[in-house]
């Protein structure tokens, strides 16, 4: 009697990126490693995924780097997944740092809690006072084009050429909120600011649930994988920093095995899930 046919995946993955403070490649090849027990899976760098992926019943999207680098490979991919109907995940829709950086002006408008975001001059002066001012690109990421400034000098900046300004927040730790799909995996924070990712097991309790729920369902994806970075201010308020829904880094290393185990199993029954709409 022959066997079912396993759904086949292209992970796309940058192996060799070099990711300050991070491994790439450790965690893309522990976590194909551990996907190919319900899966037949190849992996492929970001510029070579429009090329491949037909075939293949799904294309996932890991550790592949900032976009920025390879801009027109991207688009080529996104237009070559919509011509073949290719299913990718995350979900091509999202409104987190998937589309660039507008949610975090969305976000600022609609009241939520949200490190305060503006792009235009005639804004600024709906920021709050602050020592400094982050200066970011929308399309950045990795910290790509960040710059900080003292206020006298904001607005004599090009904001025509896609630019956000924040606040430069004092705060007392970062911490990062991991789901799958709707459902949170665990949590981890840097205890020191200066050391992004120098990070530590975090024990979220239902306030921080609830805060990072808001973002996920905002998001409104109802597959993939999701990660809401936030900073904890000197006062004790939770904002929002980032809403990574592209290709978030998971730091699967630093949780225990059990941890580990059950992000997998996470991952897989959503694949499944995903592959079955």
């Amino acid at each position: 009697m022959p066997t079912a046919r396993r759904p086949r995946l292209l992970y796309v993955s940058d192996l060799s990126y070099p990711a300050r403070g991070r491994r790439y490649c450790d965690e893309d090849i522990d976590l194909t490693a551990r996907l190919r027990a319900e899966f037949d899976l190849a992996v492929c760098h970001p510029r070579d995924a429009a090329a491949l992926m037909e075939g293949f019943d799904a294309v996932v999207v890991r550790n592949s780097g900032p976009v920025l680098h390879y801009q027109e490979a991207y688009d080529a991919f996104r237009a070559r997944a919509a011509e073949l109907g290719t299913r990718v995940y995350n979900p091509l829709h999202g409104r987190g740092d998937m589309a660039g950086k507008q949610y975090l002006l969305d976000l600022t408008d609609a009241g939520l809690p949200v490190i305060p975001t503006v792009d235009r001059a005639e804004d600024l002066g709906l920021l709050p006072a602050a020592g400094t001012y982050a200066v970011k690109p929308k399309a950045g990421a990795d910290s790509i084009g960040l710059r900080f400034l003292p206020y006298e000098e904001l607005a004599g900046l090009a904001y025509g050429e896609g630019l956000l300004v924040q606040p430069r927040i004092d705060f007392r730790y970062e911490v990062s909120f991991y789901f799958v799909d709707d459902r949170f995996q665990y949590a981890l924070y840097a205890p020191d600011p200066a050391k992004r990712w120098e990070l530590e097991p975090y024990e979220a309790d239902e306030a921080d649930l609830r805060f990072a729920r808001r973002f996920v369902d905002w998001n409104t994806l109802d597959h993939g994988i999701q990660r809401v970075d936030a900073c904890r201010t000197r006062e004790g308020e939770l904002l929002l920093v980032e809403l990574e829904d592209l290709n978030p880094y998971l730091s699967l290393d630093l949780v225990p095995e059990a941890v580990r185990e059950r992000f997998v199993a996470a991952m897989t029954e959503s694949l499944h899930a995903f592959l079955a709409v």
